[in-house]
Formats: C-alpha cells, structure tokens, sequence
C-alpha cells in the first residue's frame, strides 16, 4: 500500500544579501548568517525547536567557511539540539529547491516528519 502524505510548506526565510566583499554583510560568516535565518525562521512560525529533527540546507557554493557539512555547524550556532541531524544539499542555482524536494521525499516516504 503506497502512504500518500499532503505536504505543505508552513513558513519560509531568507537572508539578506550584498555584492560579494562589499556592504554590510561582508564580514558576516555565512554559517552564523544562516544560524539567524533558521532562528528567525523557528520564532516567526511559533516552531517548538524540540520538534525539530534534521536541518537540509541548500548552499550553492560550499567552501571556506561554507565547507564541510555547514547544515551541522548551523544546527549548533542556531541553538538547536545536538539530537538534530544536518545535511547541505549542493545543486549550485538549485540548491535551495533541491533542498526543499529532498525533505519533501523524505516526509512522503515517511523517513521524516
């Protein structure tokens, strides 16, 4: 019997952005900017972060400080439990989309909430 879920999208965020080393967030590392965009994201939804199993971060370019598994660093610096797993998803223009899918695919399978 195939398990048919409906899913829906209940919030969504963005960060700001500048010209590259130019304006105001050239000094910002990007895991501590996406840490305040899933901050925010969590308290403008009313989410209880307890509630929140996996992070899936869409990063277009994931190098210097945006190497390794930046979905984990963020996971710590947003202030989320360490039961919370972490995964940055590459697609370069697409990454955030292919984010989004590959949660969406793990819900419908049931592998995730």
């Amino acid at each position: 019997m195939i398990r048919m879920t409906e899913i829906v999208i209940c919030g969504y965020a963005r960060s700001a952005f500048t010209p590259a080393k130019k304006g105001q967030l050239c000094k910002t590392r990007p895991d501590d900017l996406a840490a305040k965009v899933v901050k925010g994201l969590i308290e403008k939804n009313k989410i209880n972060s307890e509630d929140v199993e996996d992070l899936i971060l869409g990063c277009a370019f994931p190098e210097a400080e945006q190497g390794m598994n930046l979905a984990r660093n963020v996971v710590f610096l947003s202030g989320l439990s360490n039961s919370v797993g972490g995964v940055t998803v590459n697609r370069f223009c697409a990454s955030s989309m292919q984010a989004i899918h590959q949660a969406a695919g793990a819900i419908n399978s049931g592998s995730g909430d």
